[in-house]
């Protein structure tokens, strides 16, 4: 049997999943849908709108400019096993779906776990060199795995699945070379448009080689140069239960967060203010060094994966909010001296072979000449560390504010599971 082979008769008939596992992927689905209305009006958010025009949207168009709204600020979920955004395109690749063939609240939520598992396998099969070579994981498995549940979603067997998946991997592309640029969150919605016309085209009969992620010139050579053979699935947790996903607190590149939440606890222990500091230096992951290619931001998508950026508003504000990140807010912090005064280096490729689990550190140095240093190895919102009910409830509000009756509909979504009708989610909708 080959590995779509595998993948597809899994999420064709899935195990039961386990309350923990339904409830954290309706926070997901939550998280989700305020980040997609925080960023209706983001640049992406209309470029693609105007591409499209004003004639009602298909199914994988309606993903195509949904999943670019979910990713547009930077504020969704990061998916380790995935190496990707994984909720910026599934559930934006879901949703049309769902909406158009009346799927209730259980429904969706079991389709977002299957494509959320399918991530997972795929990430398995290609590994962390597909990432650090340069792919664009959200937009890559991204795109394969959300198509496997968007499948599931439509009631597609496990030789259709297959199909979908195959077809899929031959539309997974994007490199991370576009971070911080306007062409970033379009990689998610691609990547959702992609995984719903893998769908369709499927049911149409339309199909490739099952054996695409394992033989030569396939999947795995191509993107990863090696191939593993995923036991992921024999594993009795799904794995949003046992790895789960990392919602952010900031809005801005995951990459920063570790840094960004040690200063927050050298804040909180020390009362650090700003005024006092001479000198920070962080240290991160090589791929997270790289990720953060822009010293002096210039605009706005810029200072989302700007390290000194992120940490000047940090010392200055204790927070970061969706409103630094706009254009009046970043030509606000356009001060060199200040943003020169934070540096950033990575750990050595020889310090990450031999330890895989290497913490981000900051150091900060004060005015009188002392030193404070501050190590994390996750950020917040990991399951060792998640927030607080009143944390997302905040966040949620704080992202739909445009929005009419942004209280109303999140707790709509805490019922999510028992909705029959979920139609109140296109409110959120772009």
């Amino acid at each position: 049997m080959t590995l779509i082979e595998t993948l597809a008769q899994w999420c064709a008939a899935p195990p039961p999943f386990s309350p923990q596992a339904r409830q954290l992927a309706r926070e997901a689905i939550t998280d989700t849908l305020a980040c997609l209305a925080a960023g209706r009006d983001d640049f992406s958010t209309r470029a693609v709108q105007q591409m499209l025009g004003d004639e009602p949207h298909g199914l994988a168009q309606s993903a195509l400019l949904n999943a670019t709204a979910a990713h547009a600020i930077d504020y969704d979920d990061n998916f380790a096993p995935g190496m990707s955004h994984a909720s910026a395109v599934l559930l934006p690749a879901l949703l049309p779906v769902a909406l158009a063939q009346k799927s209730c609240g259980a429904e969706l939520i079991a389709a977002y776990l299957v494509g959320l598992q399918a991530q997972a396998f795929i990430g398995d099969v290609v590994g962390y060199g597909h990432y650090t070579a340069g792919w664009h994981g959200t937009s890559t498995i991204g795109c394969i795995g959300s198509a496997a549940g968007v499948a599931a979603l439509m009631g597609l067997d496990a030789a259709a699945i297959a199909r979908t998946l195959s077809i899929a991997v031959s539309l997974a592309s994007g490199v991370k070379g576009q971070f911080g640029t306007p062409l970033k969150p379009f990689h998610a919605g691609m990547a959702a448009r992609n995984a719903v016309e893998a769908a369709l085209l499927a049911r149409t009969g339309l199909h490739g080689r099952l054996d695409i992620l394992e033989c030569a010139q396939g999947f795995a050579e191509l993107y990863a140069g090696t191939l593993t053979r995923p036991t992921r699935l024999q594993d009795p947790q799904h794995v949003i239960e046992s790895v789960g996903l990392m919602p952010k607190k900031y809005p801005c590149c995951g990459s920063t967060h570790r840094i960004l939440d040690a200063i927050a606890d050298l804040q909180t222990q020390y009362d650090l203010r700003d005024d006092d500091i001479e000198q920070v230096h962080c240290q991160v992951g090589i791929a997270n060094w790289r990720n953060l290619a822009y010293p002096l931001p210039t605009d706005e998508m810029q200072a989302r994966f700007s390290m000194p950026y992120c940490v000047a508003v940090m010392l200055e504000k204790g927070e970061l909010s969706v409103e630094d990140f706009t254009p009046s807010a970043v030509a606000a912090q356009a001060n060199k001296h200040r943003l020169a005064r934070i540096s950033m280096t990575a750990w050595s490729p020889e310090q990450e072979a031999e330890n895989t689990d290497l913490p981000h550190r900051v150091t900060v140095t004060l005015k009188d000449g002392s030193t404070l240093s501050h190590s994390r190895l996750q950020a917040r919102g990991t399951l060792k560390e998640p927030f607080s009910a009143a944390e997302r409830q905040a966040k949620f509000i704080d992202c739909c504010r445009g929005t009419d009756n942004a209280g109303g509909i999140y707790q709509q979504m805490v019922t999510l599971e028992k909705a029959k009708n979920i139609a109140f989610i296109r409110q959120l909708m772009a």
